[in-house]
């Protein structure tokens, strides 16, 4: 009997366990319901686990980013749908912690002395490729009528990269050395940096129903001061003592330990300053780059976020309302914020790389496109934070999907139609940058 290839296995058990779970997840559901409510949590966790990886490959085998397959189990077996999981409060820590861990792994990838190589092309597009699609989605939000605090919340969503859907596709097409891809990598972690600090400001200001000038200029001053004490200061200390610090105590996996306490300490002391617990998360994965055990704690945070950063995409789909985009007016609002978010960052993005001249500006704007995690982060925050309507967020979270989906294929094509080559120098250097922030997790990219 020929035998079957690993992956032909693979997807075999996989589909098996996909129909098991259809066929039993209802009557279990009702049977855990009679039993008690530690059965009814194990299950929604293997419910929402399963669906997570089933959905994560079968999006990966249609080439999309495996984020897009995650959230669509979520809404597939939420109460939108099949409604065989009702998001609970262990399903939303789960979540919340999950979303930790994957800003902490981004960060881990970010490393000041990275930043400072790309130059200021990098800074330009990083910069501009924020302020445009800032001022778009305001402009929207305006529109719509909302409040100016809830108004700029609206309007950080359609800001951040994602950055590991743009390098994995880089990676794949073989062109991280060529300087259209270095410059969006580089320009995709000031970005993020960005991104953090300005969600950390609107984070503050959504609490309140307007702003003023004073509040916002000590949000702006706390939300300046913590981003910088901790990746400048702290990522200098971390340089000299960090990797003493990390070997200290004698357990083995001290190194891990210590960096995932770093972690849970700063997201909790920027949750306790009104900021984003995300952004302690990311300032803690800088700090942690700086050592030299910082390969050692990718690895190991690969296995941590393999089971946990799913819980946070499924459970996000699994909180979107189907039928708040089940009208024609719905669906034309989606068609207008995606384009706003696409045109935000081709532009402002495009703008920034002139000097690359135009073909190569419209490369980068292109891969600057995707919002894909940090988009959906956003908008988790923002329904959290009852900023958010379930329309609008339904909305938010479709247009980071659609982003995501649309900016592989055409990046692409646009470096398919570029002569083969590029500059070479340096290009381990910089594909050390960001190349393995889709690694980093099961979630980030196919």
């Amino acid at each position: 009997m020929t035998k079957l290839k690993a992956p032909a296995l693979a997807l075999a058990a996989l589909l098996a366990l996909a129909a098991l779970l259809g066929f039993a997840a209802p009557v279990l559901a009702q049977g855990a319901g009679q039993t008690g409510h530690g059965s009814q949590i194990l299950l929604s966790l293997f419910i929402v686990f399963v669906s997570a990886q089933f959905g994560a490959e079968a999006s990966s085998r249609l080439k999309l980013p495996a984020v897009v397959g995650e959230i669509a189990a979520g809404v597939l077996v939420g109460p939108g749908a099949l409604g065989w999981v009702e998001v609970n409060e262990p399903l939303q820590v789960l979540a919340e912690i999950g979303a930790v861990l994957l800003l902490f792994s981004v960060g881990l990838e970010t490393r000041v002395g990275d930043l400072k190589k790309v130059g200021r092309v990098a800074l330009q597009v990083g910069t501009l490729g924020l302020i445009l699609p800032f001022v778009l989605g305001a402009l929207w939000a305006l529109a719509a009528g909302f409040a100016p605090a809830k108004l700029l919340f609206i309007a950080a969503a359609f800001v951040a990269t994602s950055a590991g859907i743009t390098a994995r596709v880089l990676g794949e097409l073989g062109v991280l050395a060529r300087v259209e891809s270095r410059v969006i990598l580089g320009a995709a972690v000031i970005d993020d940096i960005l991104a953090m600090l300005l969600l950390g400001i609107v984070t503050a200001l959504a609490g309140g129903g307007r702003v003023d000038v004073a509040q916002l200029g000590l949000v702006f001053g706390q939300a300046v001061g913590f981003v910088a004490l901790i990746a400048f200061v702290g990522t200098r200390l971390s340089a000299r003592r960090g990797s003493a610090i990390l070997d200290g105590p004698i357990s083995a996996h001290s190194p891990l330990t210590v960096s995932l306490a770093l972690c849970l300490g700063l997201a909790a002391l920027a949750a306790r300053l009104g900021l984003a617990a995300i952004i302690g998360a990311f300032l803690a994965g800088m700090v942690a780059a700086e050592t030299r055990q910082r390969q050692q704690l990718e690895r190991q945070m690969q296995v941590i976020m393999a089971f946990l950063v799913p819980f946070f995409f499924v459970v996000t789909g699994a909180q979107v309302q189907l039928g708040a985009l089940g009208s024609a007016s719905a669906l034309c609002t989606l068609a207008f914020i995606t384009l706003l978010a696409v045109v935000g960052k081709l532009l402002g993005c495009g703008l920034g790389a002139r000097s690359l001249g135009m073909r190569s500006a419209l490369i980068v704007g292109v891969g600057m496109v995707p919002r894909g995690e940090v988009g959906i982060i956003v908008a988790s925050l923002g329904r959290s934070s009852k900023v958010f309507s379930d329309e609008v967020f339904a909305l938010i979270i479709a247009m980071s999907l659609l982003t995501s989906i649309i900016a592989p294929p055409v990046l692409k094509l646009l470096f398919a139609r570029l002569p083969r080559g590029g500059d070479d120098a340096n290009a381990e250097a910089e594909h050390s940058l960001l190349s393995g922030v889709d690694e980093a997790g099961h979630g980030l990219a196919s």
